[in-house]
């Protein structure tokens, strides 16, 4: 029966990748780390095992980046990843856990809802109102079992929890323990215990980190693509992987549909064309390198379903339009005027000139 799971963990999909360095890996590794630093490197950025075998790159950037992001977690102090939407921030996070804890699924997706008590522990309310507080009736949160196993915890876009949150990080942090009042005792860290969190820089409506809580996170900055073709890379291996996973019906090879998705976003999101000849209007959103993997995606699976298994101009078009119109009235201008300057005047985009102006 082939599995029925539509995500599978980073852990899962790349497993003898996993095995493959663990065996051959033969220098230091802190404590409860399945992996050394270097080899953690390795299955990020990709490479080759000591043996020989071939590690296919999870990560496509700065090198000193990801050294830095996996030193720091092998020290006592926690790592903020930081970085505009779409710049792989919550990718990098489930692979350094994978690599680091074997498991990524130690997460709280924090809101502006999560209050102290998802971070800290719960209570079975019918042992407690049985016996009392005792700790059969302690309900443990993800945050509690990386402590008592020294894993890693991920904490998903950390900007937008409040206050008492962060006021309980602190204390963690800094002193590797979480106090338990209620059984007059406290939950302490064990080796290779570590938090990596992500926030998003450019959110609006989320509450700004304290000071004193920031002291406490290294912070790495993920950066978008620095090139075209760094980006389209990305996009074409993060497509064909994700509608692989998702089993869609194969299609031939739209690595050249890809990169003028690529292009167009580029170009809308810094209000210039490629050679900076023309500028044009931004739009409100962000067009990030995600947003182009999600529109590849969805154009993989109208071709493959309602086409010719072709992504093509027809393809592409609804999705490109719903990814940039956010605003009804500046993001469809931007778009409009883009169309006209560049898209209706570019040599080999005028199926794609057409498809969208049909759309709009």
């Amino acid at each position: 029966m082939p599995d029925a799971q539509l995500r599978r963990s980073a852990e899962d999909i790349y497993a003898g990748e996993l095995t493959a360095l663990a065996k051959s890996d033969d220098r230091v590794r802190p404590a409860n780390w399945k992996l050394s630093p270097q080899a953690v490197v390795t299955y990020l950025l990709g490479g080759k095992t000591p043996d020989g075998s071939a590690v296919s790159a999870k990560y496509v950037g700065n090198r000193r980046l990801i050294e830095t992001a996996v030193a720091t977690l092998a020290t006592d102090r926690a790592l903020l990843l930081l970085g505009l939407p779409g710049t792989a921030k919550s990718w990098v996070s489930e692979h350094l856990a994978a690599a680091i804890s074997g498991s990524s699924q130690r997460l709280i997706q924090c809101t502006a809802g999560t209050d102290e008590n998802q971070i800290r522990y719960g209570w079975n309310y019918a042992l407690l109102l049985a016996k009392g507080p005792s700790r059969e009736a302690l309900v443990k949160t993800p945050l509690v079992r990386a402590m008592e196993d020294g894993t890693l915890l991920r904490l998903e876009e950390l900007t937008r929890t409040g206050s008492d949150v962060q006021d309980t990080l602190i204390t963690v942090l800094s002193e590797k323990t979480l106090p338990v009042p209620e059984l007059d005792t406290a939950i302490d860290a064990q080796r290779g215990f570590n938090i990596i969190a992500t926030a998003n820089n450019r959110d609006k409506g989320v509450n700004e980190l304290s000071s004193a809580l920031k002291r406490r996170f290294n912070v790495v900055v993920l950066p978008s693509p620095a090139t075209l073709e760094e980006e389209t890379q990305i996009v074409v291996k993060r497509v064909v992987e994700i509608g692989t996973n998702l089993s869609l019906p194969p299609i031939q090879p739209a690595d050249k549909e890809l990169a003028r998705i690529v292009m167009l976003f580029r170009e809308i999101r810094e209000g210039k064309t490629l050679n900076g000849k023309t500028k044009l209007k931004t739009s409100t959103g962000t067009l990030s390198t995600a947003e182009a993997i999600s529109v590849g995606v969805s154009a993989w699976a109208e071709a493959a379903h309602f086409g010719d298994g072709r992504i093509n101009a027809q393809a592409m078009a609804t999705n490109i339009v719903g990814a940039v119109v956010k605003d009804p009235v500046q993001d469809s201008v931007a778009l409009s005027e883009y169309l006209e300057t560049v898209v209706r005047t570019r040599d080999g985009w005028s199926d794609l000139y057409g498809a969208i102006r049909e759309v709009i």
